[in-house]
């Protein structure tokens, strides 16, 4: 039987499942799940070969955290058998990278994680904070935290993806030569995607599969974060990564789509402040 690839990220020495479990969803951030279907999602995920669990303060309020918690404490095994990533800086009541608060925040994410330490902590969409306070206050303290044996790696997101540049250039370390209303996407680009999701469903093929398995191709990706609220789904994306492996994926759909968004590919949208 086939089985899920794992994938290196970067020279962390972590080995990703090629998908990985966004676990926004336990937040009720796409509408209500209850703890049972929760753990039972979390659960098939595991057993599926998914190693790789991604949550933030942010998601649901803290939400997110207390049930991933909740359901990886279920499973009953090991803790270096799964890979948790969380976030910090970012959070309901409003954005706050400074050293104090992240370095609170991540005794809060532990506590409501069950867990001792977390493998990833991410500064969370750094593209709406200062980015020289990132480099210079955020980070150290993060660096700080790592060697406490709380956190393992280091991580950062957001867009767009210049910032990464800003933020890795002056961190030495680092430095190595259908959607919901409220989403920012463009009107254009939101018609174009209702047009390839309708030319799929007309012909009978899955667009979120043929998505999965577009990302999935990409070697450099270590793990595709997809957030997951159903046993159905957690089976779904699996055998969408383990067909793509065995089967590979339908290059005649993916040039038909590619040509439907061809005048919106690469367009992305503006978030965060004005960086000076």
């Amino acid at each position: 039987m086939a089985t899920l690839e794992r994938r290196d990220l970067g020279n962390t020495g972590l080995k990703l499942s090629c998908v990985g479990f966004g676990a926004s969803p336990l937040g009720n951030v796409f509408g209500p799940i209850s703890d049972h279907d929760a753990i039972a999602c979390v659960r098939e995920a595991f057993s599926l070969g998914i190693n790789f669990f991604d949550t933030s303060p942010y998601y649901g309020g803290t939400l997110s955290e207390k049930v991933l918690g909740k359901s990886l404490k279920a499973l009953g095994v090991p803790r270096n058998e799964y890979i948790v990533a969380t976030k910090c800086g970012r959070y309901v009541e409003g954005f706050d990278f400074s050293a104090e608060r992240v370095t609170k925040s991540i005794d809060e994410s532990l506590e409501r994680l069950q867990l001792d330490y977390v493998d990833i902590l991410q500064c969370h969409d750094i593209e709406f904070g200062s980015l020289d306070q990132i480099v210079n206050e955020t980070i150290p303290a993060l660096q700080k935290l790592k060697e406490t044996g709380k956190i393992r790696f280091i991580g950062i997101t957001g867009l767009p993806l210049e910032i990464f540049t800003y933020v890795l250039d002056r961190v030495p370390p680092w430095h190595k030569g259908g959607p919901p209303e409220w989403h920012p996407a463009s009107p254009e680009l939101k018609a174009q995607c209702q047009a390839a999701a309708a030319y799929c469903k007309e012909k009978g093929k899955n667009i979120s599969k043929l998505a999965m398995q577009y990302s999935l191709s990409n070697k450099d990706i270590s793990s595709v974060l997809v957030g997951m609220n159903s046993v159905r789904q957690v089976e779904e994306n699996v055998a969408a990564a383990i067909e793509l492996t065995t089967v590979g994926k339908d290059e005649k759909t993916l040039s038909e789509v590619e040509d439907i968004l061809k005048p919106v590919k690469n367009q992305t949208w503006p978030s965060g402040i004005q960086q000076s």
